[in-house]
């Protein structure tokens, strides 16, 4: 049974009264891998949604995530101030698997003008933390020799300086793969000199990862240490 069948087949046998289906993730765009799974959304009029739920079906591993109308737009809003929401690409960009009454298409429509609109501006507080955190990051691989320590200290550097990048030109955030995907479309340049940097950290050489993360924060305002402060909570 391929993709969109199984996707489609187990989503009416989980669910016959679904008001509507979507395949998303990468089999629907079409970077599937050797492990890809379906991730398969579904639109209910009622209980026992919303719930998310790992099975297998066919074959085939299945993530599915289970909405109603207004738990799916209260999801999509409580994930648009992180620049980050999943549930919103795979309605997006996404399969139509059914829809019996209009509201996938309602939806799909409405997902790809919030995506066409950008996220909104991350916060000043949240760029801060951000160069405050590289900045520690930077002060711990220039400080340790230890090869394990190094590996650790250099991922961790990719991967923070990848969020700032994408958060001070203003795009969609990614975990994961899809944070090496977003930062592709949006800076190939910078992926790549990233992933170059980190190769050269484990040969011994810090310095082509630590200029790429210098001219990112840059871009941000530059390194962060002195004058930092954030109040505690109680």
């Amino acid at each position: 049974m391929d993709a969109i069948e199984a996707a489609r087949a187990v989503a009416e046998q989980q669910h016959p009264e679904a008001r509507t289906a979507f395949l998303g993730g990468s089999v629907a765009t079409g970077r599937r891998t050797a492990t890809s799974d379906l991730d398969v959304v579904v639109l209910l009029h009622g209980a026992p949604a919303p719930y998310r739920e790992s099975l297998r079906y066919a074959e085939w591993p299945v993530e599915m995530f289970v909405h109603t109308e207004a738990t799916w737009h209260a999801y999509i809003e409580r994930e648009l101030p992180a620049r980050r929401s999943p549930l919103l690409w795979m309605c997006a960009e996404g399969l139509l698997l059914f829809d019996t009454d209009g509201l996938g298409a309602r939806l799909a429509a409405h997902a790809r003008r919030l995506i066409a609109a950008g996220p909104p501006p991350a916060p000043a507080d949240e760029i801060d933390d951000r160069r405050y955190a590289i900045t520690d990051l930077l002060d711990d691989l220039a400080g340790s020799a230890d090869p394990s320590e190094r590996l650790f200290v250099a991922t961790e550097l990719v991967h923070r300086t990848g969020e700032l990048a994408l958060a001070v030109s203003g795009s969609w955030a990614g975990g994961g793969k899809w944070l090496a995907r977003r930062l592709e479309t949006t800076s190939p340049e910078l992926n790549a000199r990233l992933h170059h940097g980190l190769r050269e950290v484990l040969e011994g050489r810090a310095e082509p990862l630590v200029t790429v993360v210098d001219e990112v924060l840059a871009r941000a305002g530059g390194r962060l240490w002195v004058g930092y402060k954030r109040a505690g909570t109680t």
